[in-house]
C-alpha cells in the first residue's frame, strides 16, 4: 500500500491543502478528447498521420474501422475552459487570485508581450472579480487591436513600455504599481504575499478607501500558481480513464516551466506512476518565437479533422511529441494538456498573413 502523501511543510495531505483552499474556478472539471492516430491519405508532403477524434466522432462511426486498434492518446481540453481567457493561465490564477482578494487587493499589475496570454487571462478574470487589472505591454499599440492584446485593451487599463523599459522588467512593475496606488496607498510583490502566508483582518480591506496594489509577475510562476495545477491532476486522477494505479505520461508544452512543475509535483505528491514530459517552445534561438513553414497548414489539418484548435508555437509541438509518444510506448496512456493559446492566431494571421489563405481541404 502507498503511503499517504503528505507535504514536508506542516504534514497535511495534498488532498486536506487543496480542499482547504479557495479557487477562482467553480470546478477543477476538464473534457478529456481521445484521438486516434492514422496513416495519412492526403498527398500533401509533411502530413504523415491523419487523426480521428474517438470522443466527438463515436455517433458518426469514428471508432470503427482504420480507428480500431490504432495508437491514441488523450488530450485535456483546457483550451474549453473559459471562452476568452482559457489553458493554463486560469489554472495558475486558480488559486493566486482569491488569495490577493483576500489579501484586500484593489489593483493588479502584470505585465506580458503584445499578445500575452497571461496578460489577457489576468485582465478578464480580475474583471470578473472585482479587481482592477493594469497590464503592461511589451512594445507599440497595434495599427488593428487583435487577439490576446484585443482581450487586454477590453478587459484592462493597458499601457504599452518601450523594449528597453521592459528588460528592467521588476522597476517597470513597481513603479507602475507605486503610481496607481497613490500618496496614501500600498504596494506589495505576489509573492512576498504567498511566502509570509499572512490573513489581513476583515475591516483593513475597505479601510479608508485607500488602494492595495499587488504585482504580479509576468506568467505568474509562483508557488501559489503550483497549486492550481495540482488540482487538475487530482481532479484526473479520479477519472475512470486514469486510474491511481494506470501508468500515464503527461505532455505539456513549456515556456516558463511552471505547468509542467505542478504536473510533476501533483503526481508525485499524489503517489500516481505518472511521468511528465515537458516540450520546449525552441531547441534553438533562432527557432524561438518564430513559426516554420507547414506549421500554419498542420494546425489546419488537425482542426479540420478533429476539432481541435492549436497553435504553431505552442500546443502543436505538445501535439506532435504526444503523437510521437503514443506509438512508441503502448503501456503507458499519453495525455496532452492543451494550455490554450488559440487567440494568438489572431495575431499570428496578421504577422503570417500569406500563410493563412484558402488552402488545401482535409
Amino acid at each position: 500500500m502507498r503511503p499517504t502523501p503528505a507535504l514536508a511543510a506542516g504534514g497535511r495531505t495534498v488532498a486536506n491543502l487543496l480542499s482547504a483552499t479557495e479557487w477562482m474556478l467553480p470546478s477543477p472539471a476538464s473534457q478529456v478528447h481521445t484521438i486516434s492516430v492514422l496513416p495519412s491519405q492526403s498527398p500533401t508532403p509533411g502530413h504523415e498521420f491523419a487523426f480521428s477524434n474517438l470522443t466527438t466522432s463515436l455517433g458518426n462511426g469514428g471508432g470503427k474501422g482504420l480507428a480500431a486498434g490504432s495508437p491514441r492518446f488523450h488530450v485535456v481540453r483546457d483550451d474549453l475552459l473559459h471562452p476568452l481567457a482559457n489553458g493554463n493561465k486560469p489554472r495558475k490564477l486558480d488559486a493566486l487570485l482569491p488569495l490577493l482578494r483576500c489579501r484586500g487587493a484593489t489593483d493588479i499589475v502584470t505585465c506580458g508581450g503584445c499578445q500575452s496570454a497571461h496578460a489577457a487571462a489576468v485582465a478578464v478574470h480580475c474583471a470578473e472579480w472585482g479587481i482592477r487589472p493594469h497590464i503592461l505591454l511589451r512594445g507599440e499599440q497595434l495599427d488593428i487591436p487583435t487577439g490576446y492584446n484585443l482581450i487586454s485593451l477590453m478587459f484592462g487599463n493597458v499601457t504599452y513600455a518601450s523594449r528597453s523599459v521592459y528588460a528592467q522588467r521588476d522597476e517597470m512593475l513597481y513603479e507602475h504599481a507605486t503610481k496607481i496606488a497613490g500618496s496614501n496607498g500600498t504596494v506589495m510583490w505576489a509573492d512576498d504575499i504567498i511566502g509570509e502566508d499572512l490573513v489581513v483582518d476583515e475591516d483593513t480591506t475597505d479601510g479608508n478607501g485607500s488602494r492595495r496594489v499587488m504585482i504580479v509577475k509576468e506568467g505568474a510562476g509562483s508557488v501559489q500558481a503550483l497549486l492550481g495545477v495540482m488540482r487538475l491532476v487530482e481532479y484526473l486522477s479520479g477519472l475512470t480513464l486514469f486510474g491511481q494505479d494506470e501508468k500515464v505520461h503527461i505532455v505539456v508544452d513549456s515556456g516558463t516551466g511552471t505547468t509542467a512543475v505542478g504536473l510533476a509535483l501533483g503526481a508525485v505528491c499524489l503517489g500516481l506512476q505518472w511521468r511528465v514530459t515537458a516540450v520546449m517552445l525552441a531547441d534553438t534561438l533562432e527557432r524561438f518565437g518564430k513559426v516554420l513553414d507547414g506549421e500554419i497548414m498542420m494546425c489546419r489539418h488537425i482542426a479540420q479533422q478533429t476539432g481541435i484548435l492549436l497553435d504553431p508555437m505552442y500546443t502543436l509541438s505538445a501535439w506532435e511529441h504526444a503523437v510521437d509518444l503514443c506509438r512508441r510506448d503502448s503501456e503507458a496512456k499519453v495525455v496532452m494538456i492543451h494550455t490554450g493559446g488559440t487567440l494568438g492566431l489572431f495575431g499570428l494571421a496578421q504577422r503570417y498573413s500569406p500563410q493563412f489563405t484558402t488552402g488545401e481541404q482535409s
